[in-house]
């Protein structure tokens, strides 16, 4: 991957809860990732790219969780060790840090998070730091591949960023399967470039 000033990369939740085996929402093969992306950071601050971290950051009671109405198991509630960024992750300095779903919402996307009852987005603000910082390129990596990665990839895609996913650098959570696989064709579809 070339790295520039115009480039940003998206390092998505790679987090205990899901990138450890003991994590509450471990994704199978997780913690492979990150040698991978830590090469993709050294390598982008060396170009003087952007980087940005996102994390899942979530109440203890919200709609998103099983308990409370939702699909997933509670994972990445903020403020405990499951949400912090695995600690072999290399976090640079200067870096773009965003904490989503920290009001309840479904924050699978960096770029947007929604309501998870009425489904009304609202956006994070993230496209527009990009812009701000001249950004036209986005470079895609992280967790999980099927959800926060795909909703991230797509919608940097709508915000007219020019979008690749590397594949080596995700995996997905498989809830059902095949989903990596039609993850993988819809951001295909979207104008993503996977490599």
């Amino acid at each position: 991957m070339e790295y520039g000033p115009s480039t940003a990369l998206i390092v998505v939740d790679v987090q205990n809860d899901f990138a450890e085996p003991s994590g509450s929402l471990y994704v199978p093969g997780g913690e492979e990732t990150v040698g991978f992306i830590n090469q993709q950071i050294a390598d982008a601050v060396s170009a003087e790219s952007t980087v940005v971290y996102t994390q899942d950051w979530h109440p203890e009671t919200t709609p998103h969780f099983e308990k409370d109405g939702g699909i997933w198991p509670v994972h990445c509630v903020g403020g405990t060790p499951g949400a912090e960024l695995h600690p072999d992750l290399d976090v640079a300095d200067d870096a773009v840090r965003l904490r989503k779903g920290s009001g309840g919402e479904d924050g699978y996307s960096a770029f947007h998070v929604r309501d998870p009852e009425t489904g009304e987005e609202s956006s994070t603000g993230l496209a527009k730091q990009l812009e701000d910082r001249g950004v036209q390129q986005v470079v895609v990596v992280g967790l999980a591949l099927d959800y926060c990665v795909k909703e991230t990839a797509i919608d940097a895609a709508r915000a007219g960023f020019e979008t690749t996913l590397l594949a080596e650098g995700t995996r997905p959570v498989n809830l059902s399967p095949g989903d990596g696989t039609r993850a993988a064709a819809d951001m295909a579809d979207a104008g993503v470039v996977i490599v």
